[in-house]
């Protein structure tokens, strides 16, 4: 993964409502979710579901895939991971990322 890939990625994620959306793919993965569903279960309008969705797929999170006349939604685990990756071997070198120190208070 390149740094842009990743930036874009991250930026995607850096919005609640995205991040949700997100999260319920992952969990279903590797089933896919109708929008219908998200937008229900996640208490977000259409319309914005909609915008957030295409946002996710801009970065290469999630997939869809026609079933007729309706899309369907999953989660790019491959990309995740990537991300994951990324992160583990350019922020933390490959090691464990060292937990922050304790408050003395």
């Amino acid at each position: 993964m390149k740094s842009l890939e990743a930036v874009t990625a991250l930026a995607a994620l850096a919005q609640d409502s995205r991040l949700a959306i997100f999260r319920a793919l992952v969990q279903s993965a590797p089933e896919p979710i109708n929008p219908g569903h998200l937008s229900e279960a996640l208490d977000i309008p259409k319309a914005t579901l909609s915008f957030h969705l295409k946002e996710l797929s801009n970065a290469g999170l999630i997939s869809a895939e026609n079933e007729g006349r309706h899309k369907l939604y999953r989660a790019r685990l491959e990309t995740m991971n990537t991300l994951i990756d990324y992160l583990l071997e350019n922020c933390c070198q490959g090691t464990q990322c060292p937990q922050p120190e304790k408050p003395a208070c």
